[in-house]
């Protein structure tokens, strides 16, 4: 990627204009519009301003690293405005090019296992297609502790962005085979659970025409999370309604949101279909639809990339300056977070 390029991606990346970067960098608007379409580029001075405005360090204008990306698959609605939207694609972007960075330093690049694309012609084909999903990964049917670790651990690529409130989730190809997942930062637990395994769906999936894909893909969501039989197991074979302590409950040992619990009794005809609406009118009665009641669940966080970075920086592989370029902030700040972390444990253990 030319330095041009990467001037007009960190820019966008910053929700900036052209004119808004060349006020800070103290230079004309036409010569932010020369650098970014490679008609001209700037001395070291320009580029050090440019860094500084633009919040990044003068490596990434020259990183080697490049991706590509195929046609993204969104969880997000339709108010979600075109700015931000380049701006996510753009931050992922960035993103992985440290990942694939430190995985070429450490030759660590990860193997992709998901089983062939199931070809989906009714809903209920779905439920087998999750189950295989299950017996590839050795998962059992018992509760995922930590969906987002067993990604990784199969070669997915995780990222966590910031983004705006219409955005939750996106599934892309990277350079034509990397599977990558990123999501919204901000979620709760059971949202960012049942937003990656939807987004696994995506990955999985072959709906043909009349299924849609999106529901096809919540629908895998739910049977990944919380299987038939276990499902079956926990609430029985048929019921008029479910009591809100024991949908918490569900909640809390499957990581899958209440609501999302009573889509699969119904799904599953455990539930009628006016029981369920029946349900659903009362969480939205009190405003549960929007948030539940009881205490959220806690989020899932991608450690893969950031155990590399330690890695490689323990067996002094990369410097202390070039890891805080690859988390992409100051290696302090990233230790005292892990410290916080993790309870006030030191991670001093490389000086």
């Amino acid at each position: 990627m030319s330095i041009g390029k990467r001037i007009k991606s960190a820019r966008i990346i910053a929700g900036s204009s052209q004119r808004d970067l060349a006020n800070r960098a103290e230079v004309s608007a036409m010569a932010i519009s020369k650098y970014e379409r490679d008609m001209d580029t700037p001395g070291s001075a320009v580029l050090l301003r440019l860094a500084d405005a633009l919040s990044v360090n003068i490596e990434y204008f020259f990183r080697p690293t490049t991706v590509t990306f195929s046609s993204p698959t969104y969880r997000k609605r339709a108010s979600l405005p075109a700015l931000e939207d380049a701006s996510i694609l753009e931050r992922i972007q960035e993103w992985l090019e440290r990942y694939l960075d430190i995985e070429s330093l450490l030759n660590r690049a990860s193997t992709f296992t998901l089983p062939p694309p199931q070809r989906i012609e009714i809903m209920e084909e779905i439920e087998s297609a999750a189950l295989a999903l299950r017996k590839q990964w050795c998962l059992g049917l018992d509760p995922i502790e930590n969906l987002m670790e067993v990604c990784e651990d199969h070669g997915i690529k995780i990222g966590l962005v910031d983004g705006h409130p219409d955005f939750d989730a996106v599934t892309l190809q990277a350079n034509d085979t990397i599977p990558v997942i990123a999501l919204r930062r901000d979620m709760p637990g059971d949202r960012q659970r049942f937003c990656l395994a939807h987004e696994l769906g995506h990955l999985i999936l072959q709906p043909i025409e009349h299924i849609d894909a999106e529901k096809a893909a919540h629908r895998f969501a739910g049977a990944l999370l919380a299987p038939c039989s276990t499902v079956e197991l926990e609430l029985g074979t048929k019921r008029h309604t479910i009591g809100l302590n024991e949908l918490y409950l569900l909640k809390c040992k499957y990581g899958l949101s209440m609501q999302a619990w009573i889509y699969r009794a119904k799904d599953l005809n455990i539930l009628s279909e006016t029981d369920a609406i029946q349900l659903f009118k009362y969480f939205r009665q009190r405003g549960w639809n929007r948030k539940e009641p009881g205490n959220p669940l806690s989020s899932e966080i991608p450690q893969r990339f950031e155990r590399l970075v330690m890695h490689a920086l323990c067996e002094d592989i990369i410097s202390q300056t070039r890891a805080a370029e690859l988390l992409a902030m100051p290696l302090e700040q990233f230790l005292g977070g892990d410290v916080e972390r993790y309870g006030g444990f030191s991670i001093d253990m490389c000086s």
